[in-house]
């Protein structure tokens, strides 16, 4: 009986010990970082559902090198904010935004391309730096912002 005892509370033990870990690795877990490098004042910011014009360029956090660009296509990329249309990390720090504005988003990679990356120029588990301008929002007059 004392066996099987010590035998239960030293599974209790290592399953205390494996929810303590998992919590601590949570709490621990990347989070997306925006750093407003040119602040704008406005009366109308980016929400959910708006249809957005955003200039940007994407490099690599671990050595800087550049995987895309929409200032090398000249026009800049458009989609609906919210609907899953990009990655998580565009979805969350392109809200609350300013035409005009610029920031610099530092994407984890669960809110990135994830455990699989999209091979060949973005590797699994990638932390992505993206420099963006809010251009335009489709649909509000110019002096709505």
């Amino acid at each position: 009986m004392r066996f099987l005892t010590s035998i239960l509370v030293a599974l209790a033990s290592l399953t205390s010990f494996a929810r303590a870990s998992s919590a601590s690795a949570n709490d621990e877990k990347a989070k997306l970082k925006i750093e407003v490098t040119r602040a704008v004042e406005c009366k109308r910011k980016t929400k959910t559902g708006d249809t957005i014009d955003v200039h940007y360029r994407g490099t690599l956090a671990a050595d800087g090198s550049e995987f895309d660009a929409s200032y090398n296509r000249g026009v800049p990329f458009s989609f609906r904010l919210g609907a899953g249309m990009v990655i998580k990390g565009w979805d969350e720090g392109l809200l609350d935004m300013c035409v005009g504005e610029a920031r610099t988003l530092t994407i984890p990679s669960d809110l990135g391309y994830g455990d699989r990356g999209m091979p060949p120029v973005i590797p699994p588990k990638a932390t992505l730096i993206f420099t963006t301008e809010l251009m335009g929002i489709s649909g509000v007059d110019k002096d709505e912002l």
